[in-house]
């Protein structure tokens, strides 16, 4: 489990390779990622939008950026939680995502919240130790 801590919000992020989804055959890879956002601050937060970096293990890079995440824009009072999985794909066997997501008051002060950089690996991926 990844976690991160922005202003009171805790992301926490947990991974998942899926090899039935996934071909090595085809150099397709593909992964679920399940993300908490806990709201541990004295403010109600609304998750707007997300900015996603997804790197291969060659080290392309893909954005995405887009309106909340899932389909939402979540409203989180103080102690409420929002819980999601969604998914991506590599042509390689391992990778890395990192993000982060802007927020806003009830008051209309908009900031930002890291997502924690999290691993991507499955069986196939060769392990290298630096």
């Amino acid at each position: 489990m990844y976690r991160a801590v922005t202003r009171d919000i805790e992301v926490t992020v947990e991974p998942n390779f899926l090899p039935e989804r996934s071909s090595v055959e085809n150099r397709q890879y593909f992964w679920s990622y399940t993300i908490v956002i806990v709201n541990s601050g004295p403010e109600t937060v609304q998750l707007r939008t997300r900015h996603w970096i997804i790197t291969d293990a060659t080290g392309r890079q893909q954005e995405v950026r887009g309106e909340g995440v899932v389909g939402e824009q979540p409203v989180l009072a103080p102690g409420e939680r929002f819980e999601y999985t969604s998914g991506v794909p590599l042509p390689t066997a391992s990778g890395f995502m990192t993000g982060r997501y802007q927020m806003v008051t009830e008051n209309g002060e908009k900031f930002e919240i890291d997502v924690p950089t999290f691993s991507l690996d499955s069986p196939e991926a060769k392990r290298v130790l630096n």
